[in-house]
């Protein structure tokens, strides 16, 4: 009986810390969303209100109107960055986890070193480089951008999965008669579905919310993410801060939606894959 009740105790107290994370977590959520109900005059009023004094969507209405295209941009350029790492990175970490060469340490160094590269000397460079072939203010040169970092990182996370998938499989594959290609396609990517979905929230996510290459990769409003209309709304005087809020939790919806749904995914497939071994 002791041995429950202390158990049960801490089970309890695991809970309650849980709660008081998660609610430290969700309190700039809670105060953008409060904060995009006000108006202008009431934001600067009681900023610090728990609940907006006269609830009003106007500033919903204003970001829907004038940034609705943003948002689109965010997600062409979100997706496209995702595909392109998914198409360079599933391949790369399948060659690097089964195969030896005598360089794969050597690139998996490289890969690792990549990640360590500063943003913004990735986007000075980009802007030389972009600027002499005239992708900037264009989704390509964007999508190219965000694909450099999520690629590696893509690489390492689907290659540290690929290692673990048992070799007498991939080998009874073979002797079958199946192709390098068709075992990619047949066995492989089915196994590693867990991993690569990962690979391409994380992807996702990075690109939807990047901003450095879209400030240094941008010299008009052409092609404008959602990141660089939110922006838009902070003047050095005076910032528009229900505007702005609101456009932030329109752009906080589908990163939700797709978290809700990768992670149905991830877990389908781990328990799939837990019968390989």
């Amino acid at each position: 009986m002791k041995f429950r009740r202390r158990k049960g105790l801490i089970s309890g107290l695991n809970v309650a810390v849980a709660l008081v994370i998660v609610g430290v977590m969700l309190l700039p959520l809670y105060w953008a969303v409060v904060t995009s109900l006000k108006t202008l005059h009431q934001s600067y009023a009681t900023p610090t209100a728990l609940f907006p004094p006269s609830p009003t969507f106007a500033a919903y209405s204003q970001v829907v109107h004038t940034q609705g295209g943003s948002l689109l941009t965010s997600f062409i350029i979100a997706v496209g960055a995702t595909v392109v790492s998914l198409l360079i990175s599933v391949p790369a970490a399948y060659a690097l986890a089964n195969f030896r060469f005598r360089v794969t340490w050597l690139v998996t160094l490289s890969l690792l070193v990549a990640q360590t590269i500063p943003g913004i000397v990735l986007g000075t460079s980009f802007f030389k480089i972009f600027a002499g072939l005239h992708l900037l203010n264009s989704y390509l040169g964007l999508i190219i951008a965000d694909s450099t970092y999520c690629v590696p990182f893509s690489i390492l996370v689907v290659r540290a999965f690929m290692i673990g998938l048992p070799r007498e499989l991939l080998e009874a594959a073979r002797v079958d008669g199946a192709t390098l290609l068709g075992t990619l396609l047949r066995i492989v990517i089915p196994l590693s579905r867990p991993a690569i979905l990962t690979a391409a929230l994380f992807s996702f996510l990075f690109a939807w919310g990047d901003f450095l290459f879209a400030l240094t990769l941008s010299t008009s409003n052409s092609v404008e993410p959602m990141t660089l209309s939110i922006y838009s709304y902070m003047g050095q005087y005076t910032s528009q801060w229900p505007e702005l809020m609101a456009a932030a939790v329109f752009a906080a919806i589908p990163s939700a939606i797709l978290l809700i749904l990768v992670q149905q995914g991830i877990r389908g497939g781990m328990a799939t894959a837990g019968l390989k071994g």
